[in-house]
């Protein structure tokens, strides 16, 4: 069963069905890494995975080097489900920003709980670079969902500064990424074209901040409107700095032309600079709808500007102002819920995790004959899912057959009971003639103490260690060599396992 859904998630579909199939496997990992200790040496299992970007293989031991190339791979693929969206529509928009900030999730839970990654694309620098992108991305698809046509959006002042300083949060945004991709842990690694795209779209987005702005003041009324106080207000955190402006509004429309036709001068500058890499870029230069876009909107701008332009104009056009980066929606890093997803444990007859797990250290003790006295069987019993002995009379017939008080029972007249409910094991008993009933209980030992072999039998064979649904850590039998590359680490205050 295990080795069908590995094969399954190689070519995982597009779709919420191939993220389903995803952290399915993902969640039987987690019921293997919590059940089984991983063998010593060479014996485990070999893991075989692909750089995402340079296509170098690479290969370990060690079950935690599958769990985070399998959530690398959802964070992969909610991007390629993000970029798939019709963002013409609210809906297409919507499920396009969802997916990308689960894509963010997937590259921030794997940075924050891997170490020593086996492969550039799963290095914390690498991680967080693709973390930025994403939110960049979700940033984008929020602005875009802005722009959507709808008979309740105004179009008015007031709705143009608010679009101004979402195109320049896209901006920051992208610019944020450049940094992270300029430095040296990256820069060598990340693909060329994926450095000049950032810087593109950091230049476009600016660019059409400056633009809406000069909308705002140009296209609009300066009566009434200019003397609301949203409008001011508006205007007050449009720039990041009042010179050499003021703080307040221009309202007459001279003085509207004059900061107009200043944005207007950025907002040309930054689209020719944005073609300008783009068409540096060899590998962009391939891409004719991008720069389709880059010309349409440096020719609105033109156009724009051609309208505020005056031949009795000599005046050298002010700077403007830098556009004050706002956001009215900010993106939400969504970590992958993997208990959304239910899966059935492949060894879910060896029993619950609660007992059957590599925390605990246990013997196997019987099958022992209780017979019934005049007062029953001389215990009692609590629980479920196993049933564990609560209490032992002393001198009654279960004391007598050497069962103690915290034992679980585990097969009941030669029935596997690990699974029953307490109301299940208390009818088998009682149902029970005077020949008794044959048990065979677990019996937990403290960690210190190892089960000796001359003493009982292990039905499950090894030692089993605990894990939660998505614990964090890898134990050291996993290690493929001394120090391996990657191994799941837990919060920075309890400090990094060594893998």
């Amino acid at each position: 069963q295990l080795a069908s859904t590995l094969q399954a998630i190689r070519t995982p579909s597009r779709s919420e069905a191939g993220l389903q199939l995803l952290m399915a496997y993902y969640n039987q990992l987690c019921f293997l890494d919590a059940r089984f200790v991983a063998p010593p040496g060479n014996l485990g299992p070999l893991f075989h995975w692909y750089d995402s970007l340079t296509g170098v293989p690479a290969q370990q031991r060690a079950l935690a080097f599958e769990k985070g190339s399998v959530l690398f791979n959802i964070g992969a693929l909610h991007t390629q489900i993000g970029a798939r969206q019709d963002r013409s529509c609210p809906e297409g928009t919507r499920r396009a920003i969802e997916a990308f900030e689960r894509a963010a999730g997937a590259f921030s839970l794997l940075r924050e709980n891997f170490s020593r990654a086996p492969s550039p694309d799963m290095s914390p620098a690498s991680l967080s670079m693709l973390e930025q992108l994403m939110t960049a991305q979700a940033q984008e698809c929020i602005f875009e969902g802005l722009l959507l046509p709808s008979p309740e959006a105004p179009r008015d002042c007031l709705a143009q500064l608010h679009l101004a300083q979402e195109a320049a949060q896209v901006a920051a945004q992208y610019r944020r990424v450049h940094r992270t991709v300029s430095q040296p842990a990256v820069r060598d690694y990340v693909p060329f074209p994926w450095t000049t795209l950032v810087r593109v779209k950091a230049e476009y987005f600016c660019a059409l901040a400056h633009y809406h702005a000069a909308v705002a003041l140009c296209d609009s009324p300066a009566t009434a409107e200019a003397d609301s106080p949203a409008l001011q207000q508006a205007f007050l955190g449009l720039a990041a700095t009042s010179e050499p402006w003021g703080a307040v509004l221009p309202q007459g429309p001279e003085e509207r032309r004059k900061l107009g036709k200043a944005h207007l001068r950025r907002s040309v500058l930054g689209q020719e600079e944005a073609l300008r890499l783009h068409a540096v870029g060899r590998a962009l230069r391939r891409v004719d709808l991008l720069q389709a876009v880059l010309a349409q909107a440096l020719q609105r701008s033109l156009a724009k500007y051609s309208e505020l332009d005056r031949e009795d104009d000599f005046l050298e056009t002010a700077e403007a102002p830098d556009i004050q980066p706002k956001t009215q929606q900010k993106p939400e890093i969504r970590v992958p819920s993997f208990s959304t997803v239910k899966v059935t444990d492949i060894f879910h007859r060896l029993g619950p995790l609660s007992v059957f797990s590599v925390k605990n250290c246990w013997r196997l003790v019987g099958p022992v004959h209780v017979t019934r006295g005049e007062a029953g069987f001389g215990l009692t019993l609590r629980g479920d899912a196993p049933v564990l002995i609560a209490a032992v009379i002393p001198g009654g017939p279960a004391a007598a057959a050497g069962l103690r008080e915290g034992d679980y029972i585990v097969s009941l007249n030669g029935q596997p009971c690990k699974w029953w409910r307490h109301a299940e094991v208390v009818a088998q008993l009682k149902g029970v003639g005077d020949e008794g009933a044959s048990l065979q209980v677990v019996t937990l030992l403290p960690r210190a103490e190892p089960p000796s072999t001359a003493q009982h039998r292990p039905a499950l064979g090894v030692l089993l260690r605990n894990q939660k649904e998505c614990g964090w850590e890898t134990p050291a039998a996993a290690r493929v060599s001394p120090r391996p590359f990657l191994g799941w680490s837990r919060k920075a205050k309890r400090g990094k396992t060594r893998g």
